[in-house]
């Protein structure tokens, strides 16, 4: 009778055994060492503050709200409501990250200012609008002619008051342009001194519930839809801030997502921080020109932001042609394209 195993059978035998075994322990370590990996990739962020500009209402409620707001590094919210003074706390390096319209980085641009732009947030522009007093006699822009006007220079209603009044023939020198602070506008507007205001958000819902303004033109046709996120170029260079942003920015995206589908939820939280009754947000998200969202920067954006500088320097805004090109940094493409987590 054979033996069962013969010499030569029993070594192959081992040898598979063998095989098997550094098989498994090969996958064991792999594994091993993709979590060691893992956790080596996933920076430790408990020692980052982030110097985040936001506006009342907005992004502080919104993560909020949403569910974002547990971060793994700190946040410290600085409250500046215009894109211009968020620019200037980034080029003095009093702040992270801000945000506003494609307007006041035109300006910065000029000045050479150290700001980048790294992402745009799609917004209503049914909410910027030329708004006429109830009891004047204006119907059309081309009514506007010798009329007082309010504006908010260097912003968007800045651009696109000039874009309407050159579509209906007209300039700033046909008007009496006056240009207010925000309050300071909805003030001016609410005791006559305005026949006209061009104006954005929840002051010109205002003025239209509590002192019956009509609307005569929006933003719609006149202004891209994209307000930049600005980020502060020193914190970009800093590998852990940088990767807290990227993390910020992830979870703005998500949010923003989240806007289009809850936004009853929002609206009690940004009332909650504004005072403007959630009936009057409601109305305003009712009527927007398009959902909201976050996208990451394409040669689209670039090129619309660089109309908006021909346009400044075309009505004599801007006393030079201004690349705006510079600007923009693409390098958050990949995190902001990834599946949504």
């Amino acid at each position: 009778m054979k033996p069962f195993l013969s010499e030569s059978n029993l070594d192959a035998s081992r040898r598979r055994v063998l095989q098997v075994a550094a098989a498994a322990w090969g996958v064991a370590a792999t594994s091993s060492w993709s979590a060691i990996g893992a956790q080596a990739a996933a920076p430790d962020l408990r020692g980052v503050t982030l110097r985040i500009g936001t506006y009342k209402g907005l992004w502080r409620p919104l993560l909020q709200a949403s569910g974002q707001a547990e971060t793994p590094y700190k946040i410290d919210w600085r409250e500046l409501n215009s894109g211009g003074l968020h620019i200037e706390a980034i080029n003095g390096d009093a702040l992270d990250l801000g945000s506003g319209s494609e307007i006041p980085p035109v300006f910065a641009a000029r000045q050479k200012a150290q700001v980048k732009l790294i992402a745009v947030t799609h917004e209503d522009l049914n909410n910027q609008a030329t708004l006429a007093r109830k009891d004047a006699p204006i119907r059309t822009i081309a009514d506007l002619k010798g009329k007082r006007v309010g504006y908010v220079r260097a912003t968007t209603s800045h651009y696109y008051l000039a874009k309407q009044l050159a579509e209906a023939g007209l300039s700033f020198a046909d008007i009496q342009a006056i240009s207010l602070t925000p309050a300071d506008g909805y003030s001016a507007f609410a005791r006559g001194d305005l026949d006209a205001w061009a104006i954005y958000g929840y002051n010109g819902q205002l003025a239209r519930t509590q002192h019956g303004a009509r609307t005569i033109k929006t933003g719609v046709g006149y202004l891209s839809g994209n307000f930049p996120i600005y980020a502060n170029p020193r914190t970009l260079d800093d590998a852990l801030r940088r990767a807290a942003i990227s993390d910020f920015l992830q979870r703005l995206q998500r949010s923003f997502a989240w806007i289009n589908g809850n936004f009853l939820a929002y609206a009690q939280a940004q009332s909650a921080e504004t005072r403007v009754p959630v009936g009057d947000i409601v109305e305003l998200f009712n009527g927007r020109s398009g959902d909201y969202g976050l996208a990451a920067v394409d040669d689209a954006v670039i090129r619309s932001h660089q109309d908006v500088a021909d346009t400044f320097l075309k009505i004599g805004v801007l006393d030079a042609p201004t690349d705006v090109r510079p600007l923009w940094d693409r390098s958050f493409e990949r995190v902001l394209c990834a599946p949504s987590a």
